[in-house]
């Protein structure tokens, strides 16, 4: 009887220990961006994949972030610069009430989604390391640029960047 168990006891270690090493694929520069559905505040269901042929800003977010608060008046300025027909703004709230998310929004002053990620799924699938944490995906849903930590997105050189995606 030990001579049965051992060989399979020895396999399902092995088996363990080779699932659990696989780390999960993320999302990369230069790869497609991996798909998801969440709604948002508002109940409106957002499809990553229904968005191609549209310049995608991913930002990963929460309200107790304080660099993530200072980025958010670039990224509505942004917002209201870019065409909407071929631009779509979307804040992924990571970690947070989304009570909280709508009332800082308004008193921000920001009009873009905030899409709810209940068990953190979708950061997991963009391999989230912190907040804030922007993706740029491109018109055919490739992830063309990360950006990790708060930027100032109504700088010339992004609002260039972003257009320079639009443009292609």
């Amino acid at each position: 009887m030990k001579s049965f168990f051992s060989p399979l006891m020895m396999l399902c270690l092995a088996f363990l220990l080779v699932a659990c090493g696989q780390r999960p694929e993320v999302a990369e520069i230069g790869k497609p961006a991996p798909n998801f559905t969440l709604v948002d505040t508002k109940g409106k269901t957002w499809n990553l994949a229904e968005l191609k042929g549209k310049v995608v800003f991913l930002n990963f977010w929460a309200t107790w972030c304080p660099p993530c608060r200072e980025e958010m008046p670039s990224m509505q300025t942004v917002h209201t610069l870019m065409p909407e027909d071929s631009f779509v703004m979307l804040a992924v709230l990571n970690n947070d009430d989304p009570v909280l998310a709508d009332a800082m929004a308004a008193k921000i002053g920001t009009t873009f989604p905030i899409l709810i990620d209940p068990n953190s799924t979708v950061a997991q699938a963009y391999g989230l390391t912190g907040v804030p944490e922007t993706y740029i995906i491109d018109k055919q849903g490739v992830v063309r640029e990360k950006f990790l930590g708060a930027v100032k997105w109504n700088s010339i050189e992004n609002v260039q960047m972003l257009r320079k995606y639009l443009a292609q």
